[in-house]
């Protein structure tokens, strides 16, 4: 569809991107974008790129340029190359776009530019994303996204089945990290900054980590690490910069930042490393290393199944101090998990948890709470309101059945 030249003149109105007066021919555009030609034109030479004209059966005629209209678009700036043009992010591609007004441009700036003019300024110094434009990355919108209510959290350490070991030490990170942190500033002893929790999947280490904030009556901020990846250059930092924030700003003086799925964002750097990985294992080190300087009870607890994979700058002592390691439940953990479970359910008769715990080597707590899954299912199918015997026996068929990973391939998944 032809857009409407101004009032009195008839035909298209385009702006000229080039001329070929050998062949009486005008390349243009038309104010949706959009490019077209047109031939058998008279006096095409004296027509000059960047032109406003109108083109209609009987030719073309000039009107001025304040009449075009060009649709400016935002974008972030990528990179500034070094013949002065621009490579931009506009959320679908990357792109070169020109500069011709000289103005000065650093990469993470947000533009303003349309296509003929190319950048015609810079709307934020830092990059705005389109899911909130317009819209400043502060304190209460980092609470809003991240910080989770631990009074919804439910679980205790009554319903953590199993790892004797791994929850004694939960127990002593609260008595002495936050409970008494106050001890330890008369001691003037520093704290432990971050625990990593390390261990295969599906053993407890996020379950966990709520626990200790229900327990500890700490604001509990869970940070999953693919989530808060950004593609916008700078982005990604500035929010945990804002997630610190938020957790030393804490009204209660006690606060947990959860990584779940650290190593996504913070693998060891080398040679090939992507420069916006290493920026942003620079800008978590920077926080681990000053964010106790308010003197308030926050701890970053870490989770992650490929220990191997993060930088080791961030596991040395002082950033990292604790690593509690979560294998793969012991016959006496496996019977412990079945029997938390069978705690909140509603069973009947006598139920084989000790034969479950034996059938069942190698496998995970999730694992393990899947067979109560499909027990609960099987007793629903067979309109009955309390799992029983049999219906245990039908769930471990039905979950041993499923395809299994060994714990290698799900810890490079």
């Amino acid at each position: 569809m032809s857009t409407p030249a101004p009032i009195g003149i008839v035909g298209t109105l385009v702006r000229v991107v080039r001329t070929d007066p050998d062949n009486q021919t005008l390349h243009f555009r038309l104010p949706d974008g959009r490019v077209g030609r047109a031939s058998g034109l008279l006096n095409v030479d004296t027509i000059d790129a960047g032109d406003t004209i109108v083109v209609s059966d009987n030719g073309w005629e000039q009107v001025p340029n304040d009449i075009w209209s060009d649709q400016n678009s935002i974008a972030v700036v990528r990179r500034v190359l070094d013949d002065g043009s621009i490579l931009i992010d506009s959320g679908v591609t990357i792109r070169p776009i020109h500069n011709p007004l000289g103005i000065e441009i650093e990469t993470g700036n947000t533009v303003e530019y349309n296509d003929a003019d190319g950048i015609l300024r810079i709307i934020s110094e830092t990059p705005i994303r389109s899911g909130s434009f317009g819209q400043d990355v502060d304190i209460d919108g980092v609470r809003r996204e991240y910080l989770w209510d631990t009074a919804n959290l439910g679980a205790g350490f009554s319903d953590f089945g199993g790892y004797p070991e791994v929850k004694e030490r939960a127990r002593e990170l609260i008595e002495t990290q936050l409970e008494r942190r106050k001890k330890l500033d008369k001691i003037k002893a520093r704290p432990v900054k971050g625990v990593l929790f390390t261990g295969p999947p599906g053993t407890g280490k996020t379950h966990l980590a709520r626990i200790i904030a229900r327990e500890s009556k700490a604001e509990f901020f869970l940070v999953s690490g693919p989530s808060v990846v950004s593609k916008w250059v700078g982005d990604t930092e500035d929010t945990l910069r804002k997630i610190f924030e938020a957790a030393t700003a804490s009204p209660s003086g006690r606060a947990i930042i959860f990584f779940d799925e650290i190593d996504s964002i913070a693998e060891r750097r080398g040679g090939d490393s992507h420069e916006a990985s290493r920026r942003l294992v620079a800008q978590l080190l920077t926080l681990m290393d000053g964010f106790d300087d308010e003197g308030k009870s926050v701890i970053v607890i870490a989770a992650t199944n490929r220990v191997e994979a993060l930088d080791p700058a961030l596991t040395r002592p002082g950033r990292f101090d604790w690593e509690i390691e979560f294998g793969m439940p012991t016959l006496q953990d496996r019977f412990e998990i079945l029997q938390v479970r069978a705690n909140h359910l509603t069973t009947s008769g006598e139920l084989p948890l000790e034969d479950l715990a034996a059938l069942t080597e190698g496998w995970s707590a999730a694992d393990l709470t899947a067979i109560w899954t499909e027990a609960a299912l099987v007793a629903a199918g067979d309109d009955r309101a309390a799992i029983s015997a049999e219906d245990l026996a039908a769930a471990l068929e039905r979950v041993a059945s499923k395809p299994r990973r060994s714990n290698a391939q799900e810890a490079t998944r």
